[in-house]
């Protein structure tokens, strides 16, 4: 949200403070508004209150589980809904104005997104728009970037939750299975993926806590294999690291085994039965605007193509 003016009879400003109350109402929670204007949810809280003294009306009920308008709250939001979205709209265009971009993103990015794709074109971002601030949060968790206070997200194309506009930023990512020359020498070299049925696979864990099948390609299609785990993890760096020990085979995405396999770390194994899947990809609420450093971001990637397109 913009700062805007006007002053209350006690000096707060009336229309920041009405912002608060748009935000609570959008997300219903005290902290994830919180996030979104940079206070602290007591701080929204204590402005909160202090508005409904002043107004004499009730426009939050809170309790220790929800957050919910008032019937008074509902009308007010329904009344200036739309208008401070048009405010907030039209300055964010101003940036096209600007001789240098400014502003503060934050960017929620799925785990190998992060090196793969973000971490490589920083260091031109930061030259170009040095007035951009970029939160990057790295996390595989399944979560409403909306609802915990982010601009957008990055993900697989697959994995793109529903009613959301997505940017494709990354070439298609094939998927396969690599062990360390220690482990292949003591347990041999699977030739079809049924022959993981035998060896110590090391677990994929999802953001949805789901343990992933590995899927190949064969003369028939694609299929999947649920391997058996005794060690899963929900990072591909952390596998890499257990799989370069010996711990087992992993399964991963091509660009974070490639460098490991080039220094003789890893040698990738039912290389004839790798399948691809959807590449990365921005993705961003229908409901906002696209903020212009998140743009400006999207559009380097495209560019400089760290991992193709």
């Amino acid at each position: 949200m913009v700062a805007r003016t006007g002053k209350t009879a006690g000096g707060r400003s009336l229309l920041v403070e009405l912002t608060y109350v748009v935000a609570i109402a959008r997300h219903r929670n005290f902290r994830k508004a919180g996030l979104e204007l940079g206070i602290s949810a007591s701080g929204l809280s204590h402005a909160l209150k202090g508005l409904e003294t002043r107004l004499g009306v009730r426009l939050v009920n809170r309790t220790n589980r929800s957050v919910t308008l008032t019937a008074a709250g509902q009308e007010l939001c329904d009344a200036i809904g739309k208008p401070f979205e048009s405010i907030d709209r039209a300055v964010e265009d101003l940036n096209r104005f600007r001789d240098a971009p400014r502003g503060r993103v934050r960017l929620n990015v799925v785990a190998d997104a992060a090196p793969l794709l973000v971490g490589p074109v920083m260091g031109v971002f930061t030259d170009r728009y040095p007035e951009i601030e970029v939160d990057v949060v790295v996390s595989n968790r399944m979560l409403d970037v909306v609802g915990e206070g982010f601009d957008a997200g990055i993900r697989y194309g697959g994995t793109v939750p529903e009613n959301m506009i997505t940017q494709r930023l990354s070439a298609d990512t094939r998927w396969v299975v690599a062990g360390a020359p220690s482990y292949l020498d003591r347990f041999g070299i699977p030739v079809v993926p049924a022959d993981l049925a035998v060896h110590r696979c090391l677990g994929v864990r999802l953001g949805n806590d789901r343990i992933y099948d590995w899927e190949f390609k064969g003369s028939e299609g694609e299929f999947s294999v649920r391997v058996t785990s005794r060690i899963t993890a929900d990072d591909t760096r952390a596998t890499l690291t257990m799989a370069c020990a010996g711990a087992g085979l992993l399964y991963g995405p091509e660009g974070a085994v490639k460098p490991y396999v080039e220094r003789g770390d890893l040698r990738l194994v039912l290389t004839d039965w790798a399948t691809t899947g959807p590449g990365y990809h921005l993705y961003y609420s229908s409901r906002r605007q696209l903020p212009p450093g998140i743009r400006l971001l999207a559009d380097l990637i495209r560019e400089l193509r760290p991992l193709g397109l």
